[in-house]
């Protein structure tokens, strides 16, 4: 992980803006308190069934198998998660720029991050510890030295502001979701797929319009996300290495957590409308360009895809996050009458989720060649 930031290193213009950033972040709860609750829109934890994760066979994926092995131990991204000295002159210069309802969203941004990417790390790290096969056990061994990586260097830029996460604390308290392997390698390949295009779309959106990158970090975000492209390659070919894990009964619950992931990510970026604009985006444009880029990379692995464009799926984003609303009210609310309105929040969130699961889907051949390059 990366070392915390000394009071030395900080600058005064960062410290002068802690209490502002405290008020925002609600000073009676902290990052790691915040990070360790578990809700529809927050990342979790997970684990699995280590002794299936053990009886994995790549032997039909080999030569890709190797080729992508022999990527990982290459480590291209073993010197980029340092800060160079110009981060803290971009820092110095940007962040009194923010307003403090932007500082706020930018900050759940990363508390999120930071958790979905120790989240990942602790997973694959769990499950190297607790197989002997040496192609599992070496996979993961390296995806968990990335994410490492990943969770270190977002969390040195919540430390600048005394609101790092203590991630062994996390890793302590933090509560934990049993999923199947086949539900791991789902949502999984889904996480690092989608990512991947969330990071790249950000990169490329700051690239055309540098005026609008309002923190140093943004910088690092090309070559970080192709770590997570590859780690969603390591599942695609796990994936295929056991077709039965896409066909059958098996498509509907590929269906299911396309659809969970695209409508968690929708609900979720809805709550930061400023750090989009902040960027140039829209809310809705940027999660369609995401969804775009993520529907065409799953074609390599999954044997069905979301209309994103088909009227019913809109509209159903648009209606989850309208009831997301209505429920944080609830909760706002409390007593008896918030907790009946949360029970019918809940009930509409089911059935609208069951209508967005009925909007068609296309159907597609798998390709030959499952690796992807990171052309994006």
């Amino acid at each position: 992980m990366t070392a915390p930031a000394t009071t030395e290193d900080r600058t005064d213009v960062e410290t002068d803006h802690v209490a502002l950033l405290m008020d925002g972040m609600k000073n009676t709860e902290t990052a790691t308190e915040r990070a360790a609750k578990n809700t529809m829109l927050t990342p979790r934890f997970y684990t699995t069934d280590f002794k299936a994760m053990d009886a994995l066979d790549v032997s039909p994926v080999r030569a890709e198998w190797d080729r992508m092995m022999a990527e990982y131990e290459g480590d291209n991204n073993q010197d980029h998660f340092k800060r160079d000295a110009a981060f803290g002159e971009e820092l110095k210069v940007l962040m009194p720029q923010l307003s403090p309802e932007l500082r706020q969203e930018f900050m759940d941004f990363l508390i999120s991050s930071c958790t979905s990417e120790f989240s990942g790390c602790i997973l694959y790290n769990e499950i190297r510890k607790n197989v002997s096969n040496p192609d599992i056990k070496q996979l993961m061994a390296y995806m968990a030295r990335d994410e490492s990586r990943h969770a270190g260097f977002i969390n040195q830029s919540l430390k600048d502001f005394n609101l790092g996460i203590d991630l062994g604390s996390l890793k302590r308290v933090k509560a934990y979701t049993y999923f199947k392997p086949k539900y791991i390698f789902y949502a999984t390949y889904l996480s690092e797929k989608i990512g991947y295009a969330r990071y790249i779309t950000i990169f490329r959106q700051l690239e055309r319009h540098p005026d609008k990158r309002f923190h140093p970090i943004f910088r690092w975000f090309e070559r970080w996300c192709n770590d997570e492209f590859r780690h969603g390659e390591s599942f695609a070919l796990i994936m295929r290495a056991q077709p039965h894990l896409l066909s059958g009964v098996n498509k509907l619950w590929i269906r299911f957590f396309i659809l969970a992931v695209y409508a968690t990510m929708y609900v979720r970026d809805h709550t930061r409308p400023m750090l989009h604009e902040a960027m140039g985006f829209k809310s809705t444009e940027y999660d369609y360009e995401v969804f775009r880029i993520t529907s065409e990379i799953c074609r390599q692995v999954f044997p069905v895809e979301v209309d994103i464009d088909h009227p019913s799926f809109r509209a159903c984003l648009d209606q989850l996050l309208q009831i997301s609303l209505a429920n944080d009210r609830a909760v706002a609310r409390g007593g008896l009458v918030g907790r009946l309105q949360r029970g019918w929040y809940a009930a509409k969130a089911f059935v609208t989720f069951g209508r967005l699961y009925l909007v068609p889907v296309k159907e597609q051949e798998l390709p030959k060649d499952i690796r992807l390059s990171p052309v994006w």
